[in-house]
């Protein structure tokens, strides 16, 4: 595996937070086109967006189904208001995702 500057493999060897960072950086880029020959996309589109939230976050986020919310949502992330959601603004989502988790009270 190689620096962050690299692109990284994950191995069986991989720790479970390597696996985590892993599948977060495949989330986006699914959603983003990265590494489609057809568009030339800098970040998720509010269509991509909207089919993320509903596909992928559905259980940890509510509203997810009303236009508006998504919308508005998108608006908070959308830091440079250039219409996508580049992957700082992603980053931002999950971080907005796992702060309550983190703060939750423990048993």
């Amino acid at each position: 595996m190689q620096g962050a500057k690299g692109s990284m493999a994950v191995t069986g060897d991989s720790s479970e937070l390597e696996w985590a960072i892993q599948t977060l950086v495949k989330n986006y880029d699914k959603y983003s086109g990265k590494g489609c020959c057809c568009r030339k996309r800098r970040g998720i589109s509010k269509s991509d967006f909207r089919k993320m939230l509903s596909h992928e976050l559905n259980h940890m986020l509510t509203n997810t189904h009303y236009k508006e919310c998504i919308e508005e949502m998108m608006k908070k992330l959308d830091q440079n208001k250039d219409g996508v959601i580049d992957f700082y603004e992603y980053w931002l989502l999950i971080g907005n995702i796992v702060n309550p988790l983190v703060h939750q009270k423990q048993p």
